[in-house]
């Protein structure tokens, strides 16, 4: 990752892009109005830490286009920080997940408009940034209604409300498919919203009032809505002098604190998930009249999970598959894309075999090397050769090593590979997978790396299914599986390593479905001859899959989940655990650790391993929870 105030140089000049990043990182300092903001430039996916932000690495050979969507990128994430309260916004965060799915776009939309009428230069490169956005995400070929996202085409409608400009060309078609139906059900209310543009709360209630137009709405606390009434009854009348300002009134009356509040309680996940304009998840489907989503309510319960409830099924199961990393793509891409994993992460390669050398060690300290001896056969026992000098007709006698109890061992790691993942958190799981799977083949421990997302989002040819059939209430799981193999417990590391590039490829990280995965990495599992199974989960987040969830109760995937977990926990000779990311699975998994940052990832891995083989062969799992903050 290159800093914006770090300089490359070749001899004594430096790299052409600085001068422009110099300039952009002080562009987006002075709109957010925060001049110790740490900007840096990386070819991830752009976003916000708490008193860092992260935006795209220029081209070196920079197109005025390619520079305007830097520039977009920047201006976008300056905007959120001066112009957005996370207080305001959490409070009135809509609790139903299609619904805040829409409410952030909108928000994130609000924001942007905000610059974008103060700044003719602003407006551009925003709009140069969301036509390369939704261009990347191939909205522009979307053809069907139930393909184009409700959250990213109604963001589009009040961008154009508050603005006046029209959706850019990538998005004109996702627009026009949504356009007829939302204009009849909330163009009028469509139109408050200008009046309301720079006052945050005033602004979430009208969205409020869209959304339960849509059939998205939800209770939300009684006395918080009575306080930002009393917080705003004379917004409207405020208005009229703000239109004039070279700031948003947000920006101008956020106090120290509220400025401080943005950096610190921003965490990236919630950020990009916020700015749907640079999100490239999709979070809302076609929601009809008999298609309202449930909420996805998730019980507190710890240790112990929920029964199973309502029969889990598959509306068509005959879509899914069970595929290898190398049938996705070719050869030459794949060694490409492993390329780029390399150069990624090439600084958190030498922490991570530290980390794994050390656990090999520990591996191999455990070994202590054991003889069977006075056996007919194996290896000639030379301490004992005076026997048959003295006696010539003494038989010879053989000796054979033990072998050590974890080399009878098999390893699987299972990862999510939810769109959620993008970006940093997919890079040092594909990273911390290749080098402990090294690792332990060193060992004498085989280890299987698995994978899983779904074939498409919005639930693909299973959705099409379902619409044909009439659309039946309580279709179960409404989405195609992918389970991907990217390295088998029989397969050499030399001959998978490439395959972990996969998870670098553009679009193949999608929803997620982690009940039906852990079962069948489990079932993978029991088929093995080893005598200790280990299932290592690492996932950041709960089973989601809109598709499924705009039909069926809100907790259908999570109460298959705990279902899955408690089978195996209870009556399965594997032992399971799980590594959240950003995401606590103790509430779910008996055994589990909670990291707070994917770059602890390897540290934790390693760490429960260790402990895993430090204890008695066969030992069962230990009861409670464990929740640590990791360090790397």
């Amino acid at each position: 990752m290159t800093t914006s105030n770090s300089k490359f140089r070749i001899g004594s000049k430096e790299a052409p892009t600085e001068p422009f990043k110099r300039s952009v990182t002080a562009c987006l300092r002075a709109i957010a109005k925060k001049p110790e903001l740490e900007v840096s430039f990386a070819a991830e996916r752009p976003g916000l830490a708490p008193g860092k932000a992260r935006l795209p690495e220029p081209a070196r050979k920079m197109t005025k286009r390619d520079a305007a969507i830097v520039r977009g990128h920047a201006d976008s994430i300056a905007l959120k920080l001066a112009c957005h309260d996370p207080k305001v916004h959490r409070k009135m965060m809509p609790g139903n997940p299609q619904a805040r799915g829409v409410f952030e776009a909108v928000e994130q939309a609000r924001v942007e408009a905000i610059g974008s009428r103060r700044m003719s230069g602003v407006a551009k490169n925003l709009t140069a940034m969301l036509d390369d956005h939704f261009h990347r995400g191939k909205y522009d070929e979307i053809t069907d209604r139930a393909d184009a996202p409700l959250s990213d085409a109604l963001a589009m409608l009040v961008r154009e409300r508050l603005t006046g400009l029209a959706p850019p060309a990538a998005a004109k078609k996702m627009v026009d498919l949504w356009r007829p139906v939302l204009e009849d059900k909330i163009g009028s209310r469509l139109d408050r919203l200008s009046r309301f543009t720079e006052d945050q709360a005033r602004f979430g209630d009208l969205v409020h009032d869209l959304l339960s137009a849509l059939d998205l709405g939800d209770e939300r606390d009684m006395d918080t809505d009575d306080d930002d009434q009393d917080e705003n009854q004379d917004g409207e009348n405020d208005q009229s002098g703000a239109e004039g300002s070279p700031d948003s009134d947000a920006a101008q009356e956020m106090s120290a604190d509220q400025a401080q509040a943005t950096a610190e309680e921003m965490s990236e996940s919630a950020m990009e998930s916020a700015q749907a304009s640079t999100s490239d998840t999709f979070d809302d489907g076609e929601l009809g009249d008999d298609e309202t989503p449930g909420e996805a309510t998730r019980p507190n319960s710890r240790g112990q999970n929920e029964p199973r409830g309502p029969e889990y099924h598959a509306f068509a199961p005959k879509f899914d598959e069970v595929i290898a990393a190398e049938d996705l793509c070719d050869h030459d891409e794949l060694e490409r894309l492993r390329s780029y994993l390399d150069k990624q992460l090439a600084h958190l390669q030498g922490i991570v075999a530290r980390l794994a050398n050390r656990l090999q060690r520990r591996l191999m300290a455990q070994q202590n090397r054991a003889w069977e001896f006075d056996l007919e056969e194996g290896i000639l026992d030379p301490a004992r050769l005076s026997r048959v000098v003295t006696d010539p007709y003494h038989p010879l006698s053989f000796m054979h090593e033990k072998e050590a109890t974890f080399r009878d061992t098999v390893v699987t790691l299972l990862l999510d590979n939810s769109g959620s993942m993008r970006g940093r958190p997919i890079t040092v799981a594909a990273t911390c997978a290749d080098i402990l799977a090294r690792t332990l083949e060193r060992c004498g421990v085989k280890v299987e790396i698995l994978g899983f997302t779904t074939r498409a989002w919005k639930g693909g040819q299973s959705r099409e299914a379902w619409l044909a059939a009439g659309k039946p209430a309580n279709p179960g799981r409404l989405n195609d599986l992918r389970h991907i193999i990217y390295k088998s417990a029989d397969a050499p590391w030399r001959r998978a390593r490439k395959n972990l590039g996969l998870m670098m490829r553009e679009g193949l990280l999608k929803e997620n479905i982690d009940g039906e995965a852990l079962d069948w990495a489990h079932k993978r599992l029991l088929a093995r001859p080893e005598q200790r199974r280990i299932l290592m989960m690492i996932s950041d987040g709960a089973p989601v899959d809109d598709s499924t969830l705009s039909v069926n109760p809100g907790n259908y995937l999570e109460r298959h989940l705990r279902h899955i977990i408690d089978e195996i926990e209870t009556r399965s000779p594997v032992e399971l655990i799980a590594i959240g990311i950003g995401h606590d699975v103790t509430r779910y998994y008996r055994r589990a650790v909670t990291i707070v940052d994917a770059e602890e990832l390897g540290g934790a891995i390693t760490e429960k391993l260790a402990e895993l083989f430090s204890e008695t062969h066969g030992a069962a799992p230990a009861q409670g929870t464990t929740r640590r903050r990791l360090h790397s």
